[in-house]
């Protein structure tokens, strides 16, 4: 919940044109339509939200909710609510099957409860062809909206309740950024910050810039505003969030470096730990290594998506660098900041690729040792360049060097994990451990899971741990009493 008191709007003027105003305004005459309704049911409506997707995806969700707890909803554990909503991602032609698939289960509850509105927004929604499926197949779903309007879910909710209508409200593109309205985050002590939104690259098998949009970044100062108010409620830690936060602030009026952003956020008192995803290896640059190495607050982790090893194949994929690049790269870093944990993105199957490329793969991995590695098999995704490309490689070539990949990046995983065993190293606490109560569950710098004996009273604190065992992934450990 935020602290304006939506009272004092006025909701019988005008609705104001500048936002965010505009927004506290229908958030202010949705508020008065559930309170109505409270009364005729005898008890608060509920909300549930079910997000798809990356970190980008989960930070929007956290202002819908805020957006909705201010309206005056409660949040359920059901999707037996008053108002669901789905967030969805669309990287992946699986991630759409699965939202349709829960679709299905919803129709049946608002049977039950016909006043039940349902929402979907995000980016399977920017996709023209998702809409119409929605608006022709999914008759039941009220409110769609995509990526670039998320902050406008007040005033689509009062166009629904008020009209008792469907509302279809997509945007192609947008330059606008509204920040400063309400937001749920979901832990107390750490949180994402947007600093960009949308992407330039075009990578050829990606769907992200046709529903993300253009790249836009917001001021520094404006970001390092947020960071400061998040440190004042406690948070210790920060993930600055981009689609490629390496390219951030090329596109400001005056310009200025990642890098020197993150030296920015550094200044920040309060904050322990800074973390920041995702980097596109053209971008990644001897200024933001330097800063790296010399940082008292970043945390030692880096995702650097590779995606494929051959250089045939990341030119076919548009993402303008070479497998030498890529390992000069790694070896920079690794010299730089020698107990960082490097961790990949690499796609099995790409269109064109033979089984030389993927032996070019084979090798990347075993000479950059990353820590770990989400592996995917290529999904064909309409509307992007891959999709129409030749030589689409069989799905069962294509499984069948999916596990050979796992097997490589589980052996080259092993000797990253586990080096740190032995040590005491400081830990940010972040919940109790889901199958021992009597545990707490925490991350290192590093971003490796940690388990070890505690309770509630250290959650959101770093602590320091002894590292006693090593479980492949995660470390077993006690709390060190030394400090």
């Amino acid at each position: 919940m935020t602290n304006i008191n939506y009272e004092l709007i006025d909701t019988t003027a005008p609705a104001p044109e500048q936002e965010p105003e505009r927004q506290r305004y229908f958030i202010a005459k949705c508020r008065e339509i559930i309170k109505e309704r409270e009364l005729e049911i005898g008890r608060k409506l509920t909300f549930y939200d079910q997000t798809f997707g990356c970190q980008m995806n989960f930070k929007d969700s956290e202002k819908l909710n805020g957006i909705l707890e201010d309206i005056g909803y409660v949040k359920a554990d059901t999707e037996k609510a008053d108002f669901v909503y789905y967030n969805t991602c669309t990287v992946r032609e699986n991630a759409n099957v699965r939202v349709y698939g829960r679709l299905g289960a919803l129709k049946n509850y608002k049977k039950k409860n016909p006043e039940m509105v349902i929402a979907m927004c995000g980016c399977m929604m920017q996709e023209p062809e998702e809409q119409e499926k929605v608006k022709t197949t999914f008759k039941f779903v009220d409110v769609v909206f995509g990526t670039h309007n998320i902050f406008k879910l007040a005033e689509l909710l009062y166009e629904c309740l008020s009209g008792r209508k469907r509302v279809f409200d997509v945007w192609e593109k947008t330059d606008q950024i509204i920040e400063d309205l309400p937001s749920d985050r979901k832990f107390g002590f750490k949180a994402g910050v947007n600093i960009m939104f949308g992407c330039n690259n075009f990578c050829s098998y990606c769907i992200v810039p046709y529903v993300r949009g253009r790249e836009r970044s917001r001021k520094p100062e404006d970001i390092v505003a947020e960071v400061k108010k998040l440190a004042s409620e406690g948070v210790v830690e920060v993930m600055l969030l981009g689609q490629n936060v390496n390219s951030y602030g090329k596109n400001l009026e005056n310009p200025i470096s990642f890098a020197k952003l993150l030296t920015m956020v550094e200044e920040v008192e309060g904050i322990e730990r800074i973390r920041f995803m995702t980097s596109h290896p053209k971008d990644l640059s001897d200024e933001l290594i330097e800063v790296m190495a010399h940082s008292k607050k970043i945390c030692k982790h880096l995702h650097l998506p590779v995606q494929s090893g051959s250089s045939r194949i990341l030119k076919l994929m548009n993402r303008k660098y070479t497998k030498e690049h890529y390992l000069e790269l790694v070896d920079k870093i690794r010299t730089a900041v020698p107990d960082i944990a490097i961790t990949t993105d690499i796609i099995v199957g790409f269109p064109g690729e033979t089984e030389e490329d993927f032996q070019e793969t084979l090798d990347v991995v075993r000479k950059a040792k990353y820590d770990s590695a989400f592996t995917f098999i290529y999904s064909k995704r309409s509307g992007t360049p891959a999709a129409k490309m030749p030589d689409q490689v069989p799905d069962d070539v294509v499984h069948e060097r999916f596990d050979r990949l796992l097997k490589v990046v589980n052996e080259a995983a092993k000797e990253q994990n586990g080096k740190l065993t032995g040590n005491t190293e400081l830990v940010l606490v972040e919940e109790i451990d889901e199958k021992d109560d009597t545990m707490v569950t925490g991350r290192l710098s590093n971003n490796s899971v940690v388990h070890f004996k505690g309770d509630a009273s250290l959650i959101g604190k770093i602590v320091p741990v002894v590292l006693e065992e090593s479980k492949g992934f995660y470390y077993l450990g006690r709390l060190s009493v030394n400090g």
